[in-house]
């Protein structure tokens, strides 16, 4: 996690993260994204941010 002066562009913030983000392999990339997920949790107070509803996959027809 990088804490960013806020005087710095959110622009430039986002495309340094883009950047830092392509840069990586594909394994890479999901590993970054189980730690931001971990982190999610821990700043949640230990709870995850969605939780499942006990309805499994719904899939519905279209209309015709």
């Amino acid at each position: 996690m990088k804490i960013y002066n806020s005087d710095i562009d959110k622009k430039e913030i986002k495309r340094s993260r883009e950047v830092k983000f392509l840069s990586l392999s594909a394994q890479d990339r999901f590993f970054e994204l189980i730690k931001l997920n971990e982190l999610a949790v821990l700043m949640n107070g230990g709870k995850p941010l969605k939780a499942p509803q006990g309805k499994g996959i719904v899939i519905r027809r279209s209309a015709r």
